[in-house]
């Protein structure tokens, strides 16, 4: 069995001092990943024993990124999408013999959907990408993939119809991902369990009061649907504006 966790820091340098460490020697994770790491290499005083670590931060200065620590080698280790999106620091692909593991940090909309067209760029490269690795082996795509995809995933649906993370095109770009050969482990398990969300805005009380969206991630090829043996939500561990998100798959 395999424990793999996901979490979104909102800024690495930050959330280490708010017991980051402490929650990542608890779980004893087989892969941690992170996105929004907002680092250059070689900032963040963190070196777990028994881990190897892999960056991808962005040429702006204290923006995106990503990482993951793991404890088993991997064979090979990509960055981006075949040359695209490593400036931003987005992605993070680990070759192991049966599987690749991809971590991301998927472009935010933003506010009017001012970066809708490249997140609709992003989106397609992303999904061509894991349906050309998912023909050789199995594909876990893990990280904030910037996006509620059912009404379900959010508290309030009706009055974010349109708004970045909750447009028509997003959720459309992910119903694809979907149906090219891909499970939302956390929905597969769970259908109908209400109220799990894994962001939350920082105004307005919206953590205290649980008004939420999932947009945090565990994505597997469908092959690998018999091997999920659950699929969590960290949402009692503080430290950043989204909490950790868990697998535990049998490989």
């Amino acid at each position: 069995m395999k424990k793999w966790i996901s979490w979104n820091v909102n800024g690495f340098r930050s959330v280490l001092g708010k017991g980051f460490a402490d929650f990542f020697a608890a779980e004893k994770a087989d892969i941690f990943s992170i996105q929004e790491t907002k680092m250059q290499p070689g900032q963040a005083d963190f070196a777990p024993e028994g881990y190897y670590a892999y960056y991808s931060s962005a040429v702006k200065k204290g923006y995106s990124g990503t990482a993951v620590f793991t404890r088993e080698e991997p064979d090979c280790v990509y960055y981006g999408i075949e040359g695209k999106y490593s400036d931003e620091g987005r992605l993070i692909t680990l070759e192991y013999p049966d599987y690749y593991l991809i971590n991301a940090y998927v472009p935010n909309a933003q506010k009017e959907l001012a970066r809708l067209a490249f997140r609709m760029e992003y989106e397609d490269d992303m999904r061509q990408y894991m349906c050309s690795l998912n023909g050789k082996k199995s594909v876990i795509l893990c990280g904030d993939l910037n996006v509620a995809h059912n009404e379900i995933d959010l508290k309030n649906p009706k009055t974010n119809v349109g708004s970045a993370g909750f447009s028509n095109e997003e959720r459309e770009k992910m119903t694809m991902l979907l149906e090219a050969g891909f499970t939302d482990t956390f929905r597969y398990l769970y259908p109908d369990r209400a109220g799990m969300y894994t962001w939350w805005s920082y105004m307005f009380k919206s953590r205290e009061r649980n008004t939420g969206w999932r947009i945090d991630y565990f994505i597997v090829s469908d092959s690998l649907q018999t091997k999920v043996k659950d699929a969590l939500i960290y949402n009692d561990i503080m430290g950043s504006d989204h909490c950790p998100v868990g697998l535990l798959i049998d490989l």
